[in-house]
């Protein structure tokens, strides 16, 4: 049984998000979400892996801009074309997932509220198999469980009824 307030794994925690400089985009100037080293390793394209170092990085949260990951300090950025995966909340995301380890997309949660009938989390995880493949630190952007992202895609759907 799936508790709808758990996320689909232990080692996926929130990132944290600290005020300051060094976590300003180098480009929008907007605050970015703190992410693993292992994460970015596991989402640029494998010609870019060595420029990736050690050291942990910043998600730019900007829907309209360009960057993903960056950090300030070693003065390191990849692009949105940089990354293996299209980021869900960049504006022009194709296809946009809401679980990257199962290929879940939005739509499919949408379906599964609108066509199928589902009225919450575990009913969408039940009908589209999302959340199963929990590897989120490699597969998520973000480095973190996609139970929020799914959550959202649930409400969005809710609220189209």
């Amino acid at each position: 049984m799936i508790n709808d307030n758990k996320s689909c794994c232990e080692e996926c925690s929130e990132p944290n998000i600290e005020v300051g400089k060094n976590n300003l985009c180098p480009i929008c100037g907007n605050m970015g979400s703190t992410v693993k080293n292992i994460t970015v390793k596991h989402l640029v394209l494998s010609e870019l892996l060595e420029q990736v170092g050690d050291r942990d990085y910043y998600l730019c949260m900007n829907e309209e801009c360009n960057v993903a990951y960056y950090n300030n300090e070693t003065d390191v950025q990849f692009n949105k074309q940089q990354v293996n995966v299209p980021i869900w909340f960049k504006k022009d995301a194709d296809p946009k997932y809401a679980c990257y380890c199962s290929k879940v997309t939005e739509e499919k949660v949408i379906d599964a509220v609108l066509k199928d009938g589902a009225t919450n989390m575990r009913e969408v995880l039940k009908i589209t198999g999302a959340m199963k493949n929990s590897q989120c630190q490699k597969n998520n952007p973000l480095g973190k469980c996609c139970h929020q992202i799914i959550q959202d895609a649930i409400d969005k759907a809710l609220s189209m009824k």
